[in-house]
């Protein structure tokens, strides 16, 4: 439930109190290694970036935009400014959908944190509902959902070994890593008034692939961190926010993918908290989206129930660490306030999905 990607639209506010970037100072870090650029930058700061704070950086001839972790106590693996700026800048020679990297600065003395500076994409963002004037038939539809799955496809048949990337994580044994991994955070961010989780827990480990995959995933592939051609909004120009891609299985790619998945038909607290236009018609339901995978890609699980579940429990554990920030008073942001509501509701969707798969269904 986090919103890390910078949008490509205009969607630049002016930056947020204690969120300042030293203009002066970036520059003058910025001008030796791109000599081009011409006066000073204005600075906006889009409004997502929880994770890490996303500045656009516009000059008179060129338009950046720069990436730095948020102040305060972090985790030591978290917020890799170095890590996600070699990644995309191994992974754009192979795919294109990548933006140009232009310069990573690891000394905190220029703005008091690692960042980076890359291409700013210039294009469509879509949210929860498309914006004003955004009108595609059911048939255009269609195609721009089969240009995004075809995209995160695309990423999992890159050759990451020729790319460099090899060294990236450890690949075997990436669905026991992520299964311990989100219940421990689960367990550690679990409030009174949200399930135990053990059961579910306990079934994901009884149940992870016997045959695991490995390719380089995104981690966190959904319609918010893709950029569309403001032209031909089907067509996909850009994917951002590469802050969790690894070596994993990319199965649990689209199951995280689907956990954002909300169909039309789906129950009103689904359709409530729905964060990308997954209903509009002529969207795939979450079942043609893994057909659609299967069929394009040869890989067909023997079920795609744990892909399913491991989905909605990865959802539910981020928002619950979400929620527990507000629960214990370390955000005052009232959006937060009802997140256990839906770690509630995730659970009760992955003891239905475990039902169905106990049945055969």
């Amino acid at each position: 439930m986090s919103a890390d990607a910078a949008p490509a639209r205009d969607d630049a506010r002016p930056v947020r109190a204690g969120e300042e970037l030293d203009a002066a100072a970036v520059d003058a870090w910025l001008k030796p290694r791109l000599p081009h650029l011409q006066g000073l930058p204005e600075v906006a700061q889009y409004a997502g970036g929880a994770s890490n704070w996303t500045y656009r950086l516009r000059y008179a001839n060129d338009d950046l935009i720069l990436r730095r972790p948020p102040a305060g106590k972090k985790a030591k693996s978290a917020h890799d400014m170095g890590r996600e700026f070699r990644i995309q800048q191994a992974l754009r020679p192979v795919f294109a959908f990548v933006p140009r990297m232009y310069a990573h600065c690891d000394d905190d003395s220029v703005i008091g944190a690692e960042f980076y500076v890359m291409q700013r994409l210039d294009g469509l963002i879509l949210r929860k509902n498309p914006p004003p004037g955004f009108e595609l038939s059911r048939e255009r539809v269609a195609t721009l959902a089969h240009n995004v799955l075809d995209t995160l496809i695309a990423l999992h048949q890159v050759d990451y070994r020729a790319a460099g990337l090899d060294g990236l994580a450890p690949g075997a044994g990436y669905a026991h890593r992520q299964i311990a991994g989100w219940s421990k955070r689960y367990g550690d961010a679990r409030t009174w008034n949200v399930p135990r989780g053990g059961k579910i827990m306990a079934w994901l480990g009884e149940n992870l692939p016997q045959d695991e995959l490995i390719r380089l995933t995104h981690n966190d592939f959904r319609f918010d961190n893709v950029v569309l051609d403001r032209a031909d909004p089907t067509r996909v120009v850009g994917v951002l926010d590469w802050e969790l891609a690894t070596l994993g299985d990319p199965l649990m790619d689209v199951g995280n993918l689907l956990a954002y998945w909300v169909q039309a038909d789906d129950d009103f607290i689904a359709r409530d908290t729905r964060r990308q236009p997954t209903h509009l018609p002529g969207m795939p339901s979450r079942r043609e989206v893994m057909d659609y995978y299967s069929e394009r890609t040869g890989w067909r699980p023997r079920s795609w129930a744990f892909y399913e579940v491991y989905g909605l429990f990865r959802l539910s554990a981020i928002a619950q660490q979400i929620y527990y920030r507000y629960h214990h008073g370390q955000t005052r942001n009232p959006a937060f306030k009802r997140f256990w509501l839906s770690v509630n509701y995730l659970h009760w969707r992955c003891h239905r999905a475990i039902a169905r798969a106990r049945r055969g269904a």
